[in-house]
């Protein structure tokens, strides 16, 4: 019977001893590009934008979840800073007037530059 040679051992191979250069890259053009690509480009990236808003976007955030059977909650949120929630019926009805009437108060939407000049 003949013994097996012994396997390496798991892990990073052994490194060389010394210090030796890194090797330099070679600069060389792109593979298989034709020169004028660029140029040419695809019409839609010099079209403008098709999907350009109209300069509104969403400040305040009301969800409200009411399952049947189950207690109601609601959340408001603001982009200003306010963050309100409230559990049961009547707390939520109170929570939806609140936040219709911070449509008037908050400052991303009414600037306090004119309220000061009034």
């Amino acid at each position: 019977m003949t013994t097996q040679p012994a396997l390496p051992l798991e892990g990073l191979p052994e490194t060389a001893s010394g210090l030796t250069a890194a090797p330099r890259p070679v600069r060389a053009g792109a593979v298989g590009a034709p020169k004028g690509a660029a140029r040419k480009g695809v019409l839609t990236a010099l079209r403008p934008d098709p999907h350009r808003g109209n300069g509104q976007y969403p400040i305040a955030w009301l969800h409200i979840c009411a399952p049947h059977g189950a207690t109601p909650t609601a959340t408001s949120r603001c982009a200003c800073g306010r963050d309100r929630s409230a559990v049961g019926r009547r707390q939520v009805l109170a929570l939806v007037d609140a936040h219709a009437a911070h449509r008037d108060l908050c400052p991303l939407r009414a600037p306090q530059e004119g309220r000061a000049a009034a």
